[in-house]
């Protein structure tokens, strides 16, 4: 073999090994962005536009607003896996309010998640607006979590509303509770004046629905279980829109309430489905009732198969893509919804190779 041909053929050789080594190098990254999702943020958002209080709204400051009862406080959960719907809840929120600046934000975060990278989104996207970023410690509930139907229904943070109470400050005595995959066309501050009476919270009801399908047969052959709904005639209510009376919450302990049915679950299944359940059996019958408009919930279909839905009857303030599908990951898909297309225009997230990035 001549020289030539030799260093050639080492050269081949070498080229070839780099090239297995920088395979290798990008699978393991792969690995590793795939293993850190819950934890970092891919995307870039855009700017949103300022919104400002009409001539009407009562004039508040940072200090002042807190105890005014002109203020509308409200509460979700940020995360990196719903940061996308997250944006696009706030931008409606803001949008459709006549006293906007009236409003403050109080996101709960996972301590499993980069806290400080999610405020900086926020603050990036909506730099005037008046939030406030707490972390729930994933360990306080972790232990008393059973697995449901769908996964995502057994992370720690979709049981954070049941804290909200201990999360909060003592100040904050009423709260609009949202989940992040919805968008308000609608002023919130009419949600917010929805009258309590003596009950804890509110949330569209829906009677006629099945309300024996969220619990199982073992619940319903046990007469002491089964005797909870005995002085009431429960209804079934989506978690993803309350009007919640905190200091109520507090006074009545009711988060020790729902731990009691969660650890029950833990030694006898008696329901499937996520932090649901708890709620109903402790609230069911007993909350104040809200107009369905406020909660056209279950666009993103069921838990199984997430199929396109069409709205419910009657006037809509609110769409909720409760369910499995969602719309940002519908639209990405190309296979859209009919419906998504209402989620679209609040959606800030930024295009690829766009020049504002």
């Amino acid at each position: 073999m001549t020289l030539l041909k030799y260093h050639n053929l080492q050269l081949i050789i070498h080229n070839t090994t780099m090239f297995h080594l920088i395979l290798l190098l990008l699978l393991h990254s792969a690995t590793i962005t795939t293993a850190t999702t819950t934890t970092t943020i891919s995307q870039q958002f855009k700017e949103a536009p300022q919104f400002y209080n009409s001539p009407e709204c009562p004039l508040t400051t940072t200090t002042t607003t807190k105890n005014n009862n002109n203020t509308v406080h409200v509460a979700m959960t940020l995360d990196a896996a719903y940061i996308r719907g997250s944006m696009a809840a706030i931008l409606s929120v803001l949008q459709h309010s006549s006293c906007p600046e009236n409003i403050i934000f109080h996101f709960v975060t996972s301590s499993s998640s980069n806290t400080s990278l999610l405020r900086a989104t926020i603050a990036t996207s909506f730099p005037y607006l008046n939030f406030h970023v707490y972390r729930f410690m994933d360990s306080i509930v972790s232990g008393l979590i059973s697995t449901s139907i769908r996964a995502a229904l057994d992370c720690p943070l979709n049981y954070a509303r049941s804290y909200l109470a201990n999360i909060l400050p003592a100040h904050v005595n009423k709260v609009v509770y949202l989940d992040s995959d919805l968008v308000l066309v609608d002023d919130i501050a009419k949600l917010a004046a929805t009258p309590l009476g003596d009950s804890i919270l509110a949330a569209p009801e829906y009677c006629n629905a099945d309300f024996a399908i969220y619990f199982t047969p073992t619940f319903w052959s046990s007469p002491s279980l089964s005797s909870t709904f005995a002085d009431r005639k429960p209804c079934y209510f989506n978690t993803g829109v309350m009007v919640m009376d905190l200091g109520r919450w507090r006074a009545g302990e009711y988060t020790t309430k729902i731990e009691e049915w969660m650890e029950l679950q833990k030694r006898m299944r008696i329901y499937e489905l996520g932090s649901l359940p708890p709620f109903l059996l402790v609230f069911a019958g007993k909350i104040a009732p809200v107009d369905h408009r406020w909660n056209q919930h279950g666009l993103g279909g069921d838990n199984y198969r997430g199929l396109c839905r069409d709205l419910h009857p009657g006037p809509v303030s609110l769409l909720h893509w409760s369910g499995k599908s969602k719309p940002w990951v519908r639209l990405d898909a190309e296979r859209p919804c009919p419906l998504d297309a209402l989620w679209a225009p609040y959606d800030l997230l930024m295009p690829p190779f766009s020049f504002d990035s």
